[in-house]
């Protein structure tokens, strides 16, 4: 596994610490992070506080983001794989799709030319899988609004 989707798993662990949704992402250019987001529906109370969404918000304005890939430990719902075709980002790299298969997100973004690759990472099926054993009243919301 290579060190930018270490860093994506390490925010989603980092988001359970804080009872949060063990989702997160980072966005990368030029082989630098510019940005590392976790999910915080919970911990903010904000109902599109995604890790793709976060991630995005605090890389802030970078200019053009043709260059730049985003990894996420799960497959964008379509909230977020919206904000990777607004912004123009052209590869996203996923840790695993089984979970949460995006309901059509990985077309949607590959119909606007977005390459998507999923790693089908066990770690991270099996963080997610824990979290909706352990709390799965809070993942039937976020699944709802996938």
């Amino acid at each position: 596994m290579d060190a930018f989707m270490q860093a994506a798993i390490d925010e989603a662990r980092a988001g359970l610490a804080e009872g949060g949704i063990p989702i997160g992402s980072v966005l990368v250019r030029d082989e630098l992070i510019l940005g590392r987001g976790r999910n915080r529906r919970v911990q903010a109370n904000d109902p599109i506080g995604h890790a793709e969404t976060d991630c995005l918000r605090n890389a802030g304005r970078i200019g053009s983001y043709q260059n730049a890939l985003l990894y996420s430990t799960m497959m964008p719902c379509h909230l977020c794989a919206g904000a990777v075709i607004y912004l123009g980002i052209k590869r996203v790299v996923v840790a695993e799709a089984d979970t949460f298969d995006g309901a059509g997100t990985r077309e949607l973004m590959q119909a606007h030319g977005v390459d998507v690759t999923v790693l089908d990472l066990e770690e991270c099926r099996q963080l997610i899988g824990d979290f909706i054993r352990d709390h799965p009243a809070l993942w039937a919301e976020e699944e709802f609004e996938g």
